[in-house]
């Protein structure tokens, strides 16, 4: 008896990556990769390109019974009425829409204060938006890029007739749609999404899985007006949002046959697909209480949680995650190029760096990092600049610098699991992922500075591990994901440091 096939894709801000995998236990069969453009606005018909060719290095999709993908959250892709792209794709690390996001702050906040509301209209402003979304607008955000183009390109602003993000555009690609001639229906309603990349872009309310138009009007209103127009009012009420799917629902569109499934009796099927960490969370199999902290460029810890988290002080987005569940997330900006900026100023590779590291002590001799080389986003700092404190003649050493980096790095991701812990989230295993999760001076020092023992999953592309997950999942039409096993390449154990992380917020304040 022949296998099934699934396709997981993972179409990041670098690449997208096809992992052809067997349904029934996860096993790669077969996969494919190619590169993105770099940049902050991106012309989303480079995904497209980018997605054909990596399904083709995949031995192509014919074979494929169901597909997902997963993707980079928060970018904002903006469709005319024939589908056409009206401007290239503004991406979540495009950051010219902060005074958007400030201004959407203020004009919520704007309003008088109820009872037990604070009385700065800013901070009153963050707290309304979090309980109305679950996050507070930073730059990275859906809506701050469209308030950004009603302002700075009215034009393109009033030709809007869809918004969707770069995992459903990509969706609505692969199930045959696109753009059309005037006057032919380009099935913009055929759009959809899932509450995990929904909830990134703050006019999706994920605890009641319904869309917020009146918060999509305040980002179509042109100016910064604290109640929007009629025109943004009415223009919001007409945009096509994505169809927002449960978590294991069949797309309402298969595949065009010809790009995936032309071998399959019936076609292939198309899963609701997710944001790129909500992908990762169930590419790792995390459940309720996991916590999995993930160093790339930048950081990221996010757990599992059954209920709702709102963070006041907008420090932890409430995302949903890709399973029926929530994920409060918390990130900074400066992650793994913290040891680079390392490196640079010592001179070494990553072998001898880790080397330096560990033949230092913990506390670094008295020295601490605050790492916020290019600002900081956790906690919302955004013209800070790293110091190193504490040297002296005698510490000055080039090991003590290393262990240093290493422990500044790890204390602020501590800072975000803190932050999630104080939200009311269990944390009972913590999962290593990312670029930086390699190094041996990261994961032998995790679980002192972060407390308890630290799991280290095989390197591996979660994302789309966790999109071929989901597909195989709807694929089978039972209540639960398929359980796929994980390969841990270490539990990493240590005796717990607490006084480093201590250290560490003094220095930080």
């Amino acid at each position: 008896m022949s296998r099934v096939l699934v396709a997981g894709v993972d179409t990041s801000t670098q690449s997208c990556k096809v992992r052809v995998t067997d349904a029934a236990t996860g096993e790669l069969v077969r996969f494919g990769q190619a590169k993105h453009p770099d940049g902050s606005t991106v012309n989303p018909e480079h995904w497209w390109r980018a997605f054909q060719e990596a399904a083709s290095q995949a031995g192509g999709l014919d074979d494929v019974s169901a597909i997902a993908v997963g993707g980079q959250q928060h970018g904002m892709v903006a469709l005319d009425e024939q589908g056409r792209v009206i401007r290239d794709a503004m991406l979540w690390n495009d950051t010219s829409s902060a005074p958007q996001a400030e201004a959407l702050i203020d004009e919520l906040g704007a309003a008088p204060a109820a009872d037990g509301e604070p009385e700065d209209p800013h901070q009153r402003g963050i707290e309304r938006w979090v309980k109305a979304v679950g996050s507070s607008p930073v730059a990275s955000y859906t809506l701050t890029k469209i308030k950004w183009v009603a302002q700075h390109e009215p034009a393109n602003a009033a030709r809007i007739a869809a918004v969707c993000l770069p995992h459903d555009w990509l969706s609505w690609r692969i199930a045959g749609f696109g753009p059309v001639q005037p006057g032919e229906n380009a099935h913009l309603d055929a759009l959809f999404t899932d509450r995990s990349d929904a909830s990134g872009t703050l006019y999706f309310d994920a605890a009641s899985n319904t869309y917020r138009r009146d918060l999509l009007a305040l980002g179509l209103q042109p100016d910064d007006a604290t109640t929007p127009g009629a025109a943004a009012t009415e223009h919001a009420e007409r945009i096509v949002l994505p169809r927002v799917l449960g978590p294991n629902q069949v797309a309402p569109v298969n595949a065009d046959p010809s790009i995936a499934g032309a071998q399959v009796p019936g076609g292939c099927i198309i899963a609701p697909g997710g944001g790129d960490n909500a992908m990762a969370s169930l590419g790792l199999g995390m459940s309720v209480s996991d916590v999995s902290v993930s160093l790339g460029t930048s950081g990221v810890a996010a757990a599992i949680s059954e209920q709702p988290v709102y963070d006041l002080s907008g420090s932890v987005s409430g995302f949903a995650d890709c399973t029926g569940h929530f994920l409060p997330l918390a990130c900074t900006i400066n992650a793994s190029r913290i040891l680079d900026a390392a490196r640079a100023m010592l001179d070494v590779d990553y072998d001898e760096l880790t080397k330096l590291a560990l033949d230092s002590h913990p506390g670094a001799g008295g020295m601490t990092l605050v790492p916020y080389f290019d600002g900081e986003r956790t906690p919302n700092r955004p013209d800070a600049t790293a110091t190193l404190s504490g040297m002296t003649l005698r510490n000055t050493e080039r090991r003590n610098v290393a262990r240093a980096f290493v422990e500044g790095l790890l204390c602020s991701q501590r800072d975000c699991m803190e932050l999630i812990r104080s939200l009311g989230a269990q944390i009972d295993r913590i999962l290593l992922i990312g670029g930086g999760a390699k190094s041996l001076a990261i994961r032998t020092l995790a679980p002192c500075i972060l407390g308890m023992d630290v799991s280290c999953p095989a390197t591996d592309e979660y994302v789309a591990i966790g999109a071929a997950r989901q597909a195989a999942w709807v694929l089978s039409g039972v209540d639960d994901a398929p359980d796929w096993p994980i390969s841990i390449d270490a539990v990493q154990t240590g005796t717990p440091t607490p006084q480093i992380y201590e250290a560490y917020v003094q220095a930080r304040g």
